[in-house]
């Protein structure tokens, strides 16, 4: 029969409202079974922004930097993840999933990344920003642009030389 599970609280909770020892994921929706996350090289050039890119162009896709590290995150959720929020292959369950604590989990769900993509235009801006536009798009003029362009160099003055 299973176990039943207290009702979690509608409010924000913090793991200072509890006492230490307490198992955590006993008062969580199991966010981390909600997606995952695997470190990427860190772009260095075009070429490696277009296959971030690329991975952006895929739905439930984002692309995010913590600590100078770069990640690509899949939002999609664990098969096994049951309606109580338990895990339905607990006792199989793959190494990850038991070498995974909530010393550093999402539990209080405030992180905020140093980067975070959602889209591939976001992407292509950030690159632009690097090392200068890539597409044009022949329907916006530049007066039209929401940023100016960046100067190929700086004017130099002749003072009658």
């Amino acid at each position: 029969m299973p176990v039943s599970r207290p009702s979690l609280p509608t409010s924000i909770r913090r793991r200072s409202d509890y006492p230490e020892g307490t198992n955590l994921c006993d008062h969580c929706t199991a966010k981390c079974c909600h997606y995952f996350a695997l470190q990427i090289d860190e772009p260095v050039n075009r070429r490696d922004f277009d296959y971030i890119r690329w991975y952006l162009l895929h739905e439930h896709a984002t692309v995010f930097v913590e600590d100078q590290s770069w990640y690509l995150l899949v939002h999609t959720t664990c098969k096994h993840l049951q309606s109580d929020y338990r895990c339905g292959i607990y006792e199989t369950r793959p190494q990850i999933c038991r070498e995974y604590t909530t010393d550093d989990c999402e539990f209080e769900d405030d992180w905020c990344y140093e980067k975070y993509f959602e889209t591939p235009e976001q992407l292509d801006e950030y690159a632009d920003a690097l090392f200068g536009r890539q597409f044009v798009d022949p329907n916006v003029s530049e007066r039209q642009s929401l940023r100016s362009q960046r100067p190929t160099s700086l004017p130099i003055a002749s003072f009658g030389l």
